[in-house]
């Protein structure tokens, strides 16, 4: 008798290639499609074209551009047009700017219940809501993936969560990941898929599931799983897809490596507390205090019905004077859908500023909050700075948390809007049908061969990247602590992210947030020393997938991260451009090294080869520590070795003297 599976083993071993499904054990994975956006894509296509591809390998790959909206100079509009002649050269469907929000996007537009997809954006497991094992990863990693390579990535262990029960009045779904968040908080899980279950489902709409499974990234999962039921396939038909739904649920008798259970009746409404999405409390605890913006929108609450519930809440009444009102519509589709409900008037009429649909202030992309006050954002993630003001004080809310607030003035549980303006809850009715736009959605041609890439002058080349050697004598140039996010690392922000395509430029940004004097003292020991190390504590390189948190540091020399731990993206970034990523055996040993002590690495290169210790010499104190790389697989030790993954690729099938042939595959 077969053994009973749950929904993510399904999935794995429909599309399993390579290894076994054993937690913590490297697995290869067919991918069937991918997605990019616009803030990290730029870098994919300049990969494909180093790669030489001709044209994608996937079954449906598309470009979206959501994030570098704004247009201050020519630089956003020539990497706009840049990616546009490379979805036609290698394929690609491309989503024109203004159209929408990736994630939401793809759900609607092409999402199928049962396919593999990986994108290169961390909150690409949004589509896991519909069924589909869906992953975030670096760009590299997906421009492999687009060339018909396998994704590669530790099997994880699957977190199976019960839900139960029916949401109360006043409590949605973003309730139930910062449920999670409060329990987990941003790291507790890693190393998991977390996969949903229960007749709590029933209560959950696909949207409703797009929210949770969107910000399980914030929990450091893997990804986040739900399975395929009536929910997905009401969706679907309202989308004017229905033949593309399939049923996966998980046998009965299916188990899972760990349990929790949420009751959904005793959720409570909840909010993330400046600056990390795992700072949450109950709003009644932070009540009162004033508010100067509230932001609804992004891919973390994107459904009609999160700005249908906000709208139907301020029928009739204004948004409180002293704060803005701003809205970031996720998508022109979901503009449509909201006028015909009649709820866009509600808004426009509240005093809600429209901003055109995209990630907008969820990636610092324009909504600056004013210096030293506090904004409530329906968004995925409050990390120091991200919003585009340096002091933010961004709190993470549901869209009913967010009504109350733009109604009082300062943050305010929504339940309390019944006794206060004799609020009745709404309740929302989803369409049977929607309003379909698809005029920004551009189809790929037959054959794109002969189109040329679109390079304006802020296009370079991707650099060239030295391959690991054997003999180092570093600085230490940073010292850091637990939780350091890719924001931190890498800025994002209308002044950074339009240099994403110009490594040379954009790494004058890097660690800038932590240090503004890094990218100097990076080039003076670059010239000097030939490199330096950066160390870190627990969670390094967190949230986002921005590979420009390698890459940038590579490029200015950097040979290696010590840590207590990573993030998974992140810690895969780094193995991709080639800078390795060293654990502390000892965690004590990173209470004794220090910013500026001078390090020496013997053998490094032959360490990685012959699976030998590396010991980190500290010659400013006379210490020495054993770090750790055990978790890098005999294929990314190769990959460091080379320099990078792209190195990699081109030697995949050369035989050179005194080494093994170590193919891809």
């Amino acid at each position: 008798m077969s053994q009973a599976l749950n929904v993510t083993q399904k999935l794995i071993k429909d599309h399993l290639l390579e290894g076994e499904m054993e937690p913590g054990k490297e697995i290869g994975i067919r991918i069937d499609q991918t997605l990019t956006q616009d803030a990290t894509g730029t870098l994919v296509m300049l990969e494909l074209e180093a790669m030489g591809l001709d044209r994608a390998k996937t079954e449906v790959s598309v470009q979206y551009v959501d994030h570098n909206l704004l247009q201050t100079d020519f630089k956003n509009a020539d990497d706009h047009l840049f990616l546009q002649s490379a979805a036609k050269k290698f394929g690609l469907w491309y989503s024109r700017p203004g159209n929408g929000v990736s994630h939401p996007v793809h759900m609607e537009r092409f999402g199928v219940p049962g396919k593999s997809m990986v994108g290169s954006d961390s909150h690409t497991p949004a589509s896991g809501s519909m069924g589909m094992l869906a992953l975030g990863a670096g760009g590299l990693d997906v421009a492999f993936a687009i060339a018909g390579e396998p994704l590669y990535f530790s099997m994880p262990k699957v977190l199976g969560v019960k839900l139960s029960g029916k949401l109360p009045d006043w409590v949605s779904a973003k309730d139930v990941v910062l449920e999670m968040l409060r329990r987990y908080d941003v790291k507790g899980c890693r190393g998991m898929i977390i996969e949903y279950y229960g007749e709590g489902l029933k209560n959950l709409s696909a949207m409703d599931r797009h929210v949770i499974a969107n910000m399980g990234t914030e929990l450091g999962a893997t990804t986040t799983v739900f399975p395929a039921d009536d929910e997905i396939r009401i969706f679907l038909r309202a989308q004017k897809r229905e033949q593309d739904f399939v049923e996966i649920l998980p046998d009965e008798g299916a188990e899972y490596d760990l349990h929790d259970e949420i009751v959904l009746d005793d959720l409570i409404p909840l909010i993330a507390c400046p600056s990390s999405p795992g700072n949450v409390v109950p709003v009644s605890e932070v009540a009162g205090k004033p508010v100067s913006q509230v932001v609804l929108g992004s891919s973390a609450n994107p459904g009609l019905r999160d700005f249908w519930i906000v709208g139907a809440i301020m029928e009739g009444r204004m948004a409180h004077s002293d704060l803005s009102f701003d809205i970031n519509p996720t998508s022109r589709q979901l503009i449509q859908n909201l006028a015909g409900s009649g709820q866009f008037q509600n808004l426009i009429a509240s005093g809600g500023r429209f901003h055109q649909s995209g990630c907008m202030g969820c990636i610092g992309m324009g909504q600056a909050p004013a210096t030293n006050m506090i904004s409530l954002r329906t968004m995925p993630r409050n990390f120091p700075g991200r919003s585009g003001t340096a002091d933010d004080k961004v709190f993470l809310c549901s869209p009913e948390t967010l009504a109350a607030a733009a109604l009082t003035g300062k943050i305010t549980d929504p339940r309390d809007l019944e006794k206060l303006y004799n609020i009745t809850y709404p309740q929302y009715k989803p369409l049977e049908e929607e309003v379909i736009n698809t005029q920004l959605l551009v189809a790929p041609p037959e054959d794109g061969s002969e189109e040329e890439l679109v390079k304006g002058p802020n296009i370079m080349s991707l650099p060239v990247l030295e391959p690991v050697k054997q003999k180092y004598k570093v600085p230490v140039l940073l010292k850091m602590g637990d939780n350091i996010s890719t924001d931190e690392i890498l800025r994002a922000g209308a002044v950074v992210l339009p240099y994403r395509s110009n490594i040379p430029a954009i790494s004058k940004w890097a660690f800038s947030v932590i240090d503004e004097s890094y990218h100097d003292r990076a080039m003076e020991a670059k010239e000097s020393h030939g490199g330096h190390i950066v160390v870190a504590g627990e969670n390094y390189a967190q949230g986002s997938s921005r590979e420009h948190a390698a890459i940038a540091p590579k490029y200015l020399g950097q040979v290696a991260v010590v840590a207590k731990s990573y993030a998974r993206i992140g810690w895969q970034n780094l193995v991709n451009f080639g800078v390795v990523p060293l654990e502390f055996t000892d965690h004590n040993d990173y209470e004794r090294i220090d910013k500026g002590d001078v390090i020496r690495i013997e053998g490094l290169d032959h360490a990685l080869e012959n699976n030998e210790p590396v010991v980190l010499i500290n010659e400013t104190k006379n210490e020495e520590y054993a770090v750790s790389y055990e978790k890098l697989s005999e294929r990314q030790k190769w990959i460091v070795r080379k320099g990078g993954v792209i190195n990699y690729f081109k030697e995949k099938n050369i035989h050179t003297k005194g080494e093994k042939e170590r193919p891809l595959r």
